[in-house]
């Protein structure tokens, strides 16, 4: 997402960085550059000249000398640039349940979004439930259904009634309703904001009493954000927004800033088709990201997102303990899967998105994985749990192999590439929480060899 406008902003600062003398040509290019990005990113042009004039008026104020300057106009872009992404503002639970409406026009993504919500929320430990009052939109109801199912989630709609207010009246009184401390509801959208639209939204929200009325919006709307987040919240005092399609357009940077304009905080951004593709909006996090320094708190969030809590506190105690199983590293590829592989974490990680790391090293194939899964089905206990005994006694391979239906050469794959994922995993990852250098991670990728990398 907005890669253009990363690359620009790393280079501008490493010129400042790297600088001899701050001179006039040097500033004006800089500033040509970030004006450029910014405006493909389509973030407001009267933003963009405060931030340029900003910058310049700070390269040549005479009270600031040498490395001071650099260091202020690096700091200065920075907090600029963090600053018209507007304020971090965390949708925070309460301990009564909550009600969280879901509003949004055609298009925007809103049934798929209360789904990405509610497994984010579900894997924190809360119990949640969907709740569709779309009663116009056809399939809207069969959609939430597949969802729910798919991602095991309680889903509650009324096939049969077509009025949103008598449907949710119904719901409320139901006490298995009452078991879940987190609604999310689906409401009705339209093609434009229109009174008929406004009103069926203020009578549910009489009704609901929602905790919290968030509006969906797509990224690619761009600089158009701002109005509809106006009217929004004009209408239907709408608390804050979810972004959607981050990762689809270079317009997202206008969505977010004209969302900061309106004071309509940016609660989450999706960026992605698939389930664990959301992740909250953290403003600093961001811009990190953007400029190549990683983001480990939405890694860890996203991790925690695929796996739940408390299996990944297991896993951490296995891998500290030095005591991986071949089904703990195979759950650990397919988490990797998940997330959408390497090249959709890369960012996140520190040092990882400048090194030069073997295209799509770490990317499972899902007839791979299935056929490691038979095979570690077809093995013992004690094989299972401790790999090396292959090693000890090769014999064991052919009886496995026959026993999966397989070849000993897709044992020996499989135990290879469990070898290495392992040797990765403590030797690499538990590093990672002080952030590794590129030159580190290309050491780390060279020790097991480009060409054999997780070649699938």
């Amino acid at each position: 997402m907005l890669e253009k406008l990363g690359i620009v902003l790393k280079k501008a600062t490493d010129k400042i960085a790297n600088a001899i003398f701050l001179d006039k040509n040097l500033v004006d290019s800089i500033v040509r550059d970030l004006q450029r990005a910014l405006i493909e990113a389509d973030v407001n042009i009267q933003l963009v000249k405060q931030l340029s004039d900003k910058i310049k008026k700070a390269a040549f104020d005479e009270r600031i000398k040498g490395i001071e300057k650099k260091e202020h106009i690096i700091k200065l872009l920075h907090d600029e640039l963090v600053s018209i992404l507007g304020e971090r503002k965390q949708l925070k639970l309460k301990k009564t349940q909550n009600k969280i409406m879901l509003l949004g026009l055609y298009g925007a993504g809103k049934t798929t979004t209360i789904a990405k919500l509610g497994n984010y929320y579900a894997k924190r430990g809360n119990k949640v439930a969907l709740v569709g009052l779309d009663v116009h939109r056809p399939a809207a109801k069969e959609q939430l259904i597949q969802l729910g199912k798919k991602n095991n989630l309680a889903v509650f709609v009324d096939m049969d009634e077509n009025n949103a207010i008598k449907t949710w009246k119904k719901f409320e009184k139901s006490k298995e309703l009452k078991e879940y401390n987190l609604l999310l509801i689906d409401t009705a959208g339209r093609h434009n904001l229109d009174k008929e639209l406004v009103s069926e939204i203020k009578s549910l929200g009489k009704d609901v009493k929602p905790t919290e009325t968030i509006l969906v919006m797509p990224a690619d709307i761009g600089q158009a954000a701002k109005q509809q987040a106006e009217d929004f919240k004009k209408a239907l005092d709408i608390s804050g927004v979810i972004i959607t399609r981050m990762d689809s357009t270079a317009k997202g940077g206008g969505s977010l800033t004209a969302c900061a304009e309106t004071n309509a905080p940016v609660y989450f951004i999706t960026t992605g088709e698939k389930i664990n593709d959301i992740e909250e909006f953290i403003p600093e996090s961001f811009l990190s990201r953007l400029l190549g320094m990683g983001d480990l708190t939405t890694l860890i969030e996203k991790i925690r997102s695929v796996t739940g809590e408390k299996e990944q506190e297991e896993i951490q105690k296995k891998m500290e303990a030095g005591k991986i199983s071949l089904e703990d590293v195979i759950e650990q590829v397919k988490s990797m899967n998940q997330l959408g592989g390497l090249d959709k974490i890369r960012s996140l990680i520190p040092g990882l998105g400048k090194a030069k790391i073997p295209e799509n090293a770490l990317e499972s194939q899902q007839a791979k994985i299935a056929k490691w899964e038979h095979i570690i089905k077809s093995m013992t206990k004690e094989e299972k749990e401790d790999a090396d005994i292959f090693e000890k006694q090769p014999s064991r391979i052919a009886r496995v192999a026959k026993g999966a239906g397989v070849n000993n050469t897709d044992v020996k794959s499989l135990l290879k590439q469990y070898k290495m994922l392992k040797d990765l995993i403590q030797s690499g990852m538990g590093d990672m929480s002080q952030g590794m250098s590129p030159q580190q991670m290309q050491k780390l990728m060279k020790k097991f060899g480009k060409k054999k990398f997780m070649k699938f």
